[in-house]
């Protein structure tokens, strides 16, 4: 059965306020027979008579009277509806869906998401974790609407803003033998166990690459699942790694149970960005979010990230 549309329903509140329908067409901003038309398939999809043809301009009908108020109540959630779309394509006010790294959310989002609550009451975030191939995977079918992911991304077709970069540095138990030098070199490392994360992780790429560069034995039977496992392991003198610095100052500071080693060579580094679908109806307030975070970094994390300029 075929149902009323907003345009009808708006022709027939018209014509009831105006009382007729050269005046309503006019208020409308559509000609006579056009809104003569609607009136006519409105009536038609109802079966009812709504409007009475009079020498003086159009009376309602009873029906219609008793049809207006919901006409009206109808009509005015149509205008909140296109009031919310347009003020929430520009604006927070809405659940945005966050994919994030597992190696880089819980060290980062608490410093983050205070300050948006502060700034956006009426933001809500819903967070999830997920590897780097599964944000992007979930980015485009639309299981998240934005996602802090490590570059490059490997679908070069989404949006993305740099944040920061943050580097990776070489740590080891407090009581393993280069605990003592005051520089690592990398002859210092060859005849010890590197640990690494999963090969899942971006984090392993690079890792490894360092591994050949300079010869490290890397422990690929002993792969931490995340950066705690990892640190774990590093804190029974199983081996060195290197671990991110957001990383060491959420969970190492406070513990103590590995120490940072000062290297003599070049350690991994990530750059970390903001993505987002590039035709997402709120890619501008992403783009105003991707400021905000880079705002907080330089104000708070500027001792452990390098923040990268906006576009």
């Amino acid at each position: 059965m075929a149902e009323p549309t907003i345009k009808q329903l708006r022709c027939f509140a018209a014509v009831a306020e105006h009382g007729g329908v050269r005046r309503a067409a006019l208020r409308l901003g559509v000609s006579q027979p056009t809104l003569t038309a609607q009136l006519a398939a409105l009536e038609a999809t109802l079966g009812i008579s709504l409007i009475e043809r009079s020498r003086s301009g159009a009376l309602v009908t009873a029906l219609g009277r008793s049809l207006l108020p919901h006409v009206d109540r109808l009509l005015r959630e149509s205008r909140e509806i296109v009031n919310f779309a347009r003020e929430a394509a520009d604006s927070p006010s809405a659940t945005h869906r966050l994919g994030v790294l597992p190696t880089l959310g819980p060290y980062l989002l608490p410093d983050v998401i205070p300050e948006l609550h502060r700034r956006f009451p009426a933001l809500r975030i819903f967070v999830k974790e997920d590897g780097p191939r599964e944000l992007e995977a979930g980015l485009a079918d639309g299981q998240y609407d934005l996602i802090l992911a490590s570059a490059p991304l490997e679908d070069r077709d989404m949006a993305s803003t740099p944040l920061f970069s943050e580097q990776m540095h070489l740590v080891s138990a407090p009581d393993h033998p280069l605990a003592d030098l005051p520089q690592v070199r990398p002859t210092d490392c060859v005849d010890q166990n590197f640990l690494v994360i999963e090969e899942r992780h971006r984090s392993f790429l690079q890792v490894q690459g360092v591994a050949r560069d300079y010869g490290f034995r890397l422990m690929r039977d002993f792969e931490g699942t995340s950066l705690d496992t990892l640190r774990q392991m590093i804190g029974t003198g199983l081996g060195v790694s290197f671990l991110p610095s957001l990383y060491i100052r959420s969970e190492i500071g406070p513990r103590h149970d590995v120490i940072r080693l000062e290297a003599a060579f070049d350690t991994p580094s990530r750059d970390i960005v903001l993505a987002w679908r590039p035709r997402s109806a709120q890619r501008h307030w992403y783009q105003q979010l991707a400021g905000i975070i880079r705002q907080i970094c330089a104000r708070d994390l500027a001792d452990h990230v390098v923040v990268a300029a906006g576009p």
